[in-house]
């Protein structure tokens, strides 16, 4: 028997695909595509098992699509800017490009010999100049189609390296990198104008049939869309210019209870007081040393500071409210005002109690509920489902009652217009706290100082960036011209290669012969834009350059026109909101610049969101009590100690795989030893592929231990004689349709588990068949075309051995003969006194009476019952037969 050489056989197959061309994608309008696409990885340097369950999901795709007949696109690029690269210059030496493309060529050696079925004739990285000067030519086409635009905008400011953060970047208030206490600053900024899509970016979710449910919510909610009331209130006392403050609110049926009106530290009133008052300076200063993010002014103490000037309360001019400078509001959502309702909000009623401010209520709590007063807790919408669950309502408990009348416990009010807008809500016809809000709002519109507004959440993508390892922002800035855009034939805009990392902040502010240029316009002086893209820019439009790659244009529109959509795009859930809507935004803008066909606005038809690889962590603890991390193979795992010294260590299931815990598995390794096949069919075969699986040592050997055995099943039979009678040919014949039938389903539903549990049953079937030799061979043929996505090596070796015609990953995937999965006879396991003791295979409509007749001829029947009778025999048609004695 040939003993299988994984070391060996995937090399020869590899090569045999690599000089056969089988991966190169080609536009064939005779036959359908299907282009399926992996996230593209950051080159970090080492590949983990993380990415081989990654690419080996989107390589049993396309393995299959194209043994279904399809043109398969299946690319490889890299995300390649950013500021590891940069790090990793100032820590260690040497240029970001040097680091990035050495990481780049370590892990391209380290995927290949997964066998993955991927096109490298279309790899790129986005740090190629080739591609990020069609990145260039795309802004210069958006800029002039009113997608791009310059603005001055309150950003994360690290101190130290001098450069803009973001939000991300920023933990516990301080750069990831210096450590130092994050500022807010204002800059002028370059954005796209993805809000003007907001709405559209929303209801196009409902569309994405294929895409996880919790990545259509995330995204729901990161858009945000509220409907509310934007009014105004007149000022008192205020700056000229400042004669009204334009606020937006969701819940305008809080109104009677404002207290104070608050607005943003970058508010433009806000900083024509700080320009005029030290003490109003001095505190807006302290708020910008918080960060600009909404967990950050959430999380962050509420302070504020009264600038003395009044508002008029827009239902009665006698009621005035002070106008607070207060650090939780946010200049870039609705106006960067709001008027606080601390009776019906968390965080006014926070914020009133710190500074004494009134808290009024406004809707009627039935008395039974008393022990929910105010302002213990603010009485909010989501306070109403817990109240009507509590049960103690009494008589008073109604549906949405609290919403029916607007009453004031802290003073009568003194103008009929308040008595109007409190009559406006009052009345059985408001049933919910949303009608309510609707009530409201058509009330200030019928008086005329209101108007209702739909806003969402989501703010215009800021793209600048104070770094240099990212794409060139193309345009000029002249004295006389102004902001320039660069001409086209100019492009690319490459990043110089003289630069150094010796000093903090950006190089290219620094690097006068790169900096400093002639204007496109009018020939003058000038200087270059040294702020470059947010690298979310670049990956937002990689799966379309995939389609062209090496076009001088950023798209063709005859490739662009077969390839896209992407089919199946797989990736992290952790790049649900933002990667996937910028991508869905850029294709639109793609679209409105002619880079792309309108039907490929929604650029991924299905999403597939994969778990990851995790891995027991050994730890034990040091003589000051700190952590110890141990690797996987200093660790006797029958014992649960130290090799070396025999020291229990603490073992932490089921955690990600880090680093710097040490419980990494390095597939290297895993491929050395058991071969690539053993690695992709564990990670396929442990769990399903949304879900997390854990990586283990007795895994991998078990895995290992079945591919060989598969082999030696497929080496046997290739040694059994020809005469063999036809004894179980119809059985092995109907399962081996039925296993097709259910791997096919099973990859088709994303399923891979499943269909590597049928593998192994098929297998199990085939082992122990006696039929023919043409017959076994013949199914073992298909066991290996089933296989190949999963085990593409060990399925060449199969086939070949079993007298296949040409590659098996070429062959037409197996079709299931429906008449072959009718199934003519049913087992009925027979039951003696309530235990399984035999079973009996008969026709599925066979009678009764004949069934039982089998039955008492069965030798375990007969000799339990000892030549007497049953005291009872049961058939159960098609299912069971109990037999009591």
């Amino acid at each position: 028997m040939s003993r299988y050489e994984p070391s060996q056989s995937e090399q020869k197959w590899q090569a045999a695909w690599e000089a056969a061309g089988v991966f190169t994608a080609r536009r064939d309008p005779a036959r359908p595509k299907y282009y399926v696409l992996e996230m593209f990885p950051y080159p970090s340097g080492r590949i983990h098992m993380g990415h081989v369950r990654n690419y080996t999901m989107g390589d049993v795709v396309a393995r299959y699509k194209m043994s279904c007949g399809f043109s398969v696109l299946h690319p490889m690029g890299w995300d390649a800017f950013g500021m590891p690269a940069e790090n990793a210059a100032m820590e260690r030496g040497g240029h970001p490009k040097d680091w990035t493309y050495s990481n780049i060529a370590d892990m391209r050696a380290q995927m290949k010999p997964l066998g993955l079925s991927i096109d490298w004739s279309r790899e790129f990285a986005t740090c190629d100049p080739e591609y990020y000067g069609q990145q260039q030519a795309m802004f210069l086409d958006m800029l002039e189609a009113g997608l791009v635009y310059r603005k001055n905008a309150v950003v994360n400011w690290d101190p130290v390296d001098m450069t803009v953060l973001a939000n991300e970047q920023v933990e516990d208030g301080r750069g990831w990198r210096s450590g130092a206490l994050v500022e807010r600053k204002e800059l002028t900024q370059w954005f796209f104008k993805i809000s003007d899509y907001a709405g559209e970016l929303l209801a196009a979710l409902d569309g994405l049939k294929d895409w996880p449910e919790k990545v259509r919510l995330m995204q729901a909610n990161w858009i945000g869309q509220s409907r509310g009331l934007q009014f105004s209130f007149d000022t008192v006392d205020a700056p000229e210019g400042f004669g009204k403050i334009e606020v937006y609110t969701t819940r305008p049926d809080t109104l009677m209870g404002a207290s104070f009106v608050g607005i943003s530290p970058d508010h433009p009133l806000a900083k024509v007081l700080e320009a005029a008052n030290p003490e109003m300076a001095e505190f807006i200063a302290q708020c910008r040393k918080g960060g600009t993010t909404e967990e950050a002014i959430e999380t962050a103490e509420k302070i504020g500071l009264d600038t003395g000037i009044r508002v008029k309360h827009p239902l009665d001019p006698a009621w005035e409210l002070p106008v607070w400078i207060a650090n939780f509001i946010l200049m870039d959502y609705g106006t960067g005002a709001i008027f606080g309702c601390p009776a019906h909000d968390q965080r006014d009623l926070d914020f009133a109690r710190k500074y004494g401010l009134p808290v009024t209520q406004v809707f009627r709590i039935p008395e039974a509920c008393h022990e929910h007063d105010l302002p213990d807790s603010a009485f909010e919408k989501s306070s109403l489902v817990e109240l009507e669950g509590r049960g103690d309502w009494g008589d008073e408990r109604p549906t949405y009652s609290i919403y029916q009348r607007i009453v004031s416990t802290a003073f009568t009010p003194p103008k009929s217009e308040q008595v109007e807008y409190i009559k406006g809500f009052a009345g059985a016809e408001i049933q919910s706290g949303e009608e309510a809000v609707d009530a409201a709002i058509s009330f200030a519109e019928a008086q005329g100082w209101g108007t209702g507004v739909t806003k969402y959440r989501l703010r215009d993508w800021g793209l600048s960036r104070q770094r240099y390892w990212g794409c060139p922002i193309p345009v000029v800035h002249c004295a006389s011209c102004g902001v320039v855009p660069e001409k086209k034939e100019n492009l690319p805009i490459r990043l110089p290669d003289d630069v150094t990392f010796d000093k903090p902040g950006n190089p290219l502010d620094r690097h006068p012969t790169w900096r400093d240029c002639a204007c496109p316009k009018c020939g003058a002086p000038a200087r270059r834009e040294t702020d470059t893209m947010d690298t979310f820019v670049d990956s937002s439009w990689y799966y379309a350059r995939f389609t062209a790659p090496h076009a001088t244009t950023p798209t063709v529109a005859e490739d662009a026109d077969y390839w896209m959509n992407v089919d199946q795009y797989i990736g992290g859930i952790e790049h649900a909101i933002l990667h996937l809507l910028y991508s869905r935004f850029f294709a639109r803008a793609m679209a409105k610049t002619g880079h792309l066909p309108a039907k490929a606005i929604e650029p991924f038809d299905a999403l597939f969101t994969q778990g990851m690889v995790t891995h027991e962590i050994y730890k034990t603890t040091d003589a000051n009590g700190r952590p110890v991390w141990h690797l996987p193979e200093e660790v006797d795992l029958e014992t649960g100690t130290l090799k070396a010294t025999g020291e229990k260590v603490e073992i932490i299931p089921s955690a990600k795989m880090s680093k710097s815990k040490k419980n990494v598995v390095d597939p290297m390794n895993i491929i050395a030893q058991f071969g690539a096949d053993t690695a992709r069919w564990f990670v396929m075969s442990d769990s399903p592929p949304e879900r997390d699986v854990e990586w283990t040592a007795s895994g991998a050997e078990a895995a290992c231990k079945h591919l060989t055995r598969v082999w030696n099943l497929c080496d046997r039979i290739a040694s059994l004689p020809d005469d063999l009678p036809p004894r179980e040919d119809e059985a092995l014949l109907r399962a081996m349709h039925r296993a097709i039938a259910d791997v096919t389903f099973s990859i088709e539903n994303f399923a891979f588990n499943k269909a590597i549990a049928k593998l192994y049953e098929f297998t199990n079937t085939l082992a122990k068949s006696d039929a023919s030799k043409p017959v076994r061979q013949q199914a073992m043929r298909t066991l290996a075309q089933l296989m190949a996505p999963m085990v593409p090596h060990l399925a060449e070796d199969v086939w070949a051995h079993q007298g296949g015609e040409g590659l098996v990953v070429r062959a037409p995937w197996p079709k299931a003969d429906p008449a072959m999965l009718v199934e003519d006879t049913v087992t009925l396991p027979i039951q003696i006194n309530g235990k399984r003791r035999a079973e009996v295979v008969v026709p599925k409509d066979m009678p009764v009476s004949e069934v039982e007749k089998l039955v008492l001829a069965d030798e375990t029947v007969i000799k339990v019952l000892a030549g007497g009778q049953p005291k009872k025999l049961i058939v159960v048609p098609g299912r069971i037969v109990n037999v009591v004695i």
